[in-house]
């Protein structure tokens, strides 16, 4: 893959993560507004989840868009020094189709799988 057509790849993933993050907050913010004004005791309502379960679960996918923003920009700073694709283990070449997969990737499938 090359330089160019990696970039091109992470700016994307990078546009789309910003974008689900920013849904997550607005998420986050209904969340806590439709809460302040009720008289909810979730705790001991039978019906449906709670607001602590919707706070949790977009909390959690949250943490999970950031760790992958940092994961993305970490990939675009390897673009930057000419070290994607490159395996931080054994040094080979990680192949295209890994990276159009997985534009993240930071080992070659062998070492990846021996963890």
């Amino acid at each position: 893959m090359t330089p160019d057509a990696a970039r091109a790849l992470l700016v994307e993933k990078r546009r789309e993560t910003v974008a689900r993050l920013r849904g997550l907050d607005e998420s986050w913010a209904d969340i806590v507004e439709s809460a302040r004004d009720a008289n909810i005791d979730d705790e001991h309502d039978p019906e449906g989840s709670t607001v602590a379960v919707a706070r949790a679960q977009v909390s959690s996918l949250a943490d999970e868009g950031r760790g992958q923003l940092a994961a993305i920009d970490a990939a675009i700073a390897r673009v930057d020094t000419g070290t994607f694709g490159v395996c931080e283990r054994c040094g080979a070449t990680i192949p295209d189709a890994r990276l159009e997969a997985r534009p993240t990737a930071t080992r070659c499938v062998t070492c990846a799988a021996a963890r």
